[in-house]
């Protein structure tokens, strides 16, 4: 007989209890120990094959790229990093901050990702000493269960309590809502309306939004390259992820050629009566996507529409028509679906973009490929998201990369916009409480009005505004 929730709970917060003030050194090979394990190619193969077998959603070898890249960015970010005791002091202000842990932490999983999360977060969340239960999706329940497995046995192995990793074995729904509300703290990774039963828990909370990137082509672009990234991006895993391109906006200059050089790495335009086929069986009911769609190849996608493609088939793209509910494929589509909109004003570009992002994907990312820096700002300063890539595949660089200084993660807060706490990519610095010590400062400097209101009081307080 499986264990309560409660029972999980006080588990993970006795271990908590453990190691809540354990020093920076010993905290620090705990988290190394653990994630060398997660990050052996054997461990990720073992993980992965699993999956595969469970979900039948991505691609084999990069899900195995995900599994080691996810584990290794987050050391690499997290390297010198302080968690423990005193982290900051400011001699001027007489205060010390002092990091503190959380407790336990619920950590819900998505059947897109069952391994890269919880060993992403799990080591974010042993950095900052709290203990993690993971509610894994029905669908991949055994390779999570795995991943904390092979973590646990780390854990004991060093001495270190192995209960700071717990997994729910047989998830359901209901086991689910009774975890967040039993836990101290939830992060959770999944679709835009797994928010709403998060919140409904009342415990806090870092959650996502939908991903829905468009990626801005302009006139400057190397096309080549562009298409290069492009297909590569788009393609990884199936489009397991909300940071792959959802669609793209060539500029009607290139438009032509764009699409050209997209063909010939793999994508398939399709024609307008193939769109129709193809919208027809990725939104059934017209509004919900069809499961059996998500994460799958071009090919398959293609032959449950009736559509005949050639062998090498990557991607399947379609001409944007309009924006909004009434054409689904303005939106998120979870599957190397890609959606081909024109443009050759660059403001009415921007407008566009806003109306697709209030429609699906507000707060998320963006991307552009340009040469011009203007636009790159135009598009940030005009742009809801909390993430702009540049001249870079979406895909490895938005959730961190070697070559992009986006904070690794594998969730990606969508601020306000997305009803989230967060607009960063989350990660150690989302799972620690600080106290600030404060001692009297010896004659403090007190302001003047001129120094606080000196602009105001000269122009005889009148500013334009």
């Amino acid at each position: 007989m499986s264990e309560s929730i409660n029972q999980l709970y006080q588990r993970a917060r006795k271990a908590f209890e453990i190691i809540e003030f354990w020093p920076q050194n010993k905290v620090d090979e705990m988290v190394a120990a653990v994630a060398w394990e997660w990050q052996k190619e054997e461990t990720a193969r073992d993980l992965v094959s699993i999956a595969m077998e469970e979900s039948k959603m991505g691609v084999y070898e990069d899900k195995i790229a995900k599994q080691i890249g996810k584990v290794r960015g987050a050391m690499w970010d997290m390297k010198g990093i302080h968690t423990c005791g005193i982290v900051e002091e400011d001699p001027v202000r007489h205060t010390r901050k002092i990091a503190k842990p959380i407790g336990v932490v619920a950590n819900i999983v998505p059947s897109t990702n069952p391994t890269a999360t919880p060993s992403f977060l799990g080591l974010n969340l042993l950095k900052t000493r709290n203990a993690m239960i993971v509610s894994p999706h029905p669908r991949t329940r055994r390779s999570s269960f795995k991943t904390i497995e092979y973590g646990r046995r780390v854990l004991k192995e060093i001495g270190a309590p192995e209960d700071l990793l717990l997994c729910i074995e047989y998830p359901s729904n209901e086991k689910t809502s009774e975890l967040m509300s039993a836990c101290d703290f939830v992060v959770a990774t999944g679709g835009a309306g797994l928010k709403k039963v998060v919140y409904a828990a009342g415990t806090p909370a870092h959650t996502v939004g939908a991903g829905n990137v468009v990626s801005i082509i302009d006139e400057t672009a190397d096309i080549d390259a562009v298409a290069d990234m492009l297909v590569k991006s788009k393609a990884f895993d199936n489009s397991s992820g909300c940071s792959m391109e959802n669609a793209v906006a060539l500029h009607e200059s290139v438009f032509s050629k764009m699409i050209d050089a997209l063909k010939a790495r793999g994508a398939y335009m399709c024609s307008i009566d193939e769109r129709e086929k193809l919208r027809k069986v990725m939104w059934p009911a017209g509004h919900t996507i069809n499961r059996d769609i998500v994460v799958r190849t071009a090919g398959h996608i293609a032959s449950l529409a009736g559509i005949d493609v050639p062998p090498n088939t990557r991607i399947l793209m379609v001409i944007g028509e309009k924006v909004g509910p009434e054409d689904r494929f303005s939106g998120e589509k979870l599957s190397p679906v890609l959606t081909v909109w024109k443009w050759n004003d660059f403001d009415e570009m921007l407008d566009r973009l806003k109306r697709i992002l209030k429609f699906s994907g507000e707060g998320h990312s963006a991307s552009i490929h340009t040469k011009r820096d203007e636009r790159i700002l135009a598009l940030a300063m005009r742009t809801n998201v909390g993430r702009i890539g540049c001249n870079m595949p979406h895909a490895f660089t938005n959730s961190g990369g070697w070559n992009s200084g986006q904070p690794f993660t594998v969730t990606l807060g969508g601020g306000t916009w997305a009803g989230n706490m967060t607009s960063d990519n989350i990660n150690w610095r989302h799972f620690l409480n600080y106290t600030i010590i404060a001692e009297p400062i010896e004659n403090p400097h007190v302001p003047s009005d001129e120094e606080l209101f000196g602009d105001f009081l000269k122009s005889g307080g009148r500013i334009d505004v």
